[in-house]
């Protein structure tokens, strides 16, 4: 497979949230992704665009968010980055903890790292930029 890359530039709404899982499960079905997984990569996008619309932009109609995808014969890459004051990762609460298990929300980073093989988070004062990486299985034709 050649290298292939899409980018787009979201408005901070929540519809801006199921374009950008749209878009991730096509191209995962395009990278060669099997149904169960590529609805799965869509779903690590999903909560990480949700982070970045809530989160980051908090709605905010100025500011935007930037949707990559990226494949090549070993890796499919989603980079999505918000505009938002940036993220401190270690002040995020364990959602296993047992006080956390009730709560309606922080899931999101977990089930992205459950559902990716390499999830990388990158905040800085301009925004925070979340790079979701799924390893494309060597072609055995099982797919």
């Amino acid at each position: 497979m050649t290298a292939k890359q899409v980018s787009y530039t979201l408005d901070s709404t929540l519809e801006t949230v199921n374009n950008a899982e749209k878009q991730a499960t096509h191209f995962a079905t395009l990278a060669g992704f099997g149904e169960d997984e590529a609805m799965s990569i869509g779903m690590a996008v999903r909560e990480a665009t949700v982070n970045a619309v809530l989160h980051g932009n908090a709605y905010d109609p100025a500011k935007k968010v930037t949707l990559t995808l990226k494949s090549n014969s070993e890796n499919l890459i989603v980079v999505l980055r918000d505009q938002g004051k940036g993220l401190n990762v270690a002040s995020i609460p364990d959602p296993l903890a047992p006080e956390n298990l009730l709560k309606q929300s922080g899931r999101g980073i977990f089930l992205m790292r459950s559902l990716m093989d390499e999830v990388e988070i990158s905040p800085s004062k301009t925004g925070t930029e979340v790079k979701l990486i799924k390893h494309i299985p060597a072609q055995t034709g099982d797919r």
